[in-house]
């Protein structure tokens, strides 16, 4: 049966991926395009789907299988409780959610099924998996950097995606993030510690997304490195994710190693 997606930001760059993917997938169809009461396409035709308007008004979405958000904080909150109303299934790609944020998508989880991640890319997230079997290896006694590096309209650093490197680093290795990661370096700042975690942002042009984390040790160090061309991978990510969640798993949190059962490997 062709899943019923929501898609909140429609408007957005992200938003016109996910349509654009929403449309060549045979499984799925676009039943509500949401955007901001001020854009532009309000009211208008969706052009993939025409029997589709855009609107504004969130409440007036009530039919759809599955929703999918990839908006800012607050917009991504207004979407969680609208679908904790219904009873539906989420998929939230919104990045910069401070922790009390983050909670309330937690407790959502308890009473609806919730994917969200930092990065739905397929290729990001064997990363994530790949950062972890080296840090098991080299990570006791190698520096650990993180670069990355994304346009310069983007609003928040280090990128959630960093972050979540970071995560999955201190996950093999047993350490608290928030205790080891160095966001900022200036002046006499001395040696680096033992532990920490640096992270270095770049913001540049219209550079979409690029993450490399370095372990290194004198006279050696693995880098890798994962670079995105084209947002319609983070599209494709995120209409299989609505897709997985579509099966009908139990409420809680997920995020893309459930989906992709990458924790398989």
């Amino acid at each position: 049966m062709t899943k019923r997606i929501l898609i909140k930001g429609a408007a957005g760059r992200m938003g016109t991926n996910l349509i654009k993917t929403v449309a060549s997938n045979p499984d799925t169809t676009l039943a509500y395009a949401v955007v901001h009461p001020e854009a532009p396409q309000l009211g208008q035709n969706v052009p993939e789907f025409a029997e589709v308007k855009y609107i504004s008004d969130l409440s007036q979405a009530t039919d759809f299988d599955v929703a999918i958000d990839f908006t800012s904080p607050e917009s991504t909150l207004e979407t969680l409780a609208h679908c904790q109303k219904l009873g539906k299934p989420l998929v939230i790609g919104t990045t910069g959610l401070n922790a009390e944020q983050k909670e309330k998508i937690q407790q959502a989880s308890t009473s609806i099924p919730v994917v969200f991640a930092a990065n739905f890319s397929v290729g990001m997230n064997l990363m994530f998996k790949l950062v972890e079997k080296a840090a098991r290896v080299m990570g006791t006694y190698s520096d650990i950097e993180i670069i990355e590096a994304h346009h310069h309209n983007k609003v928040d650093a280090p990128s959630g995606t960093a972050l979540a490197l970071g995560e999955h680093i201190c996950k093999a290795l047993g350490r608290d993030l928030d205790e080891v990661a160095v966001k900022e370096r200036n002046g006499l700042i001395g040696p680096r510690t033992k532990d920490e975690i640096g992270f270095s942002t770049i913001r540049a042009a219209d550079v979409i997304g690029e993450h490399t984390v370095w372990f290194a040790d004198i006279g050696e160090r693995i880098e890798l490195s994962h670079k995105v061309s084209d947002r319609i991978t983070f599209a494709r990510g995120a209409v299989h994710a609505a897709l997985w969640l579509s099966q009908g798993p139990e409420a809680k949190l997920y995020d893309m190693t459930n989906v992709l059962g990458l924790d398989k490997l």
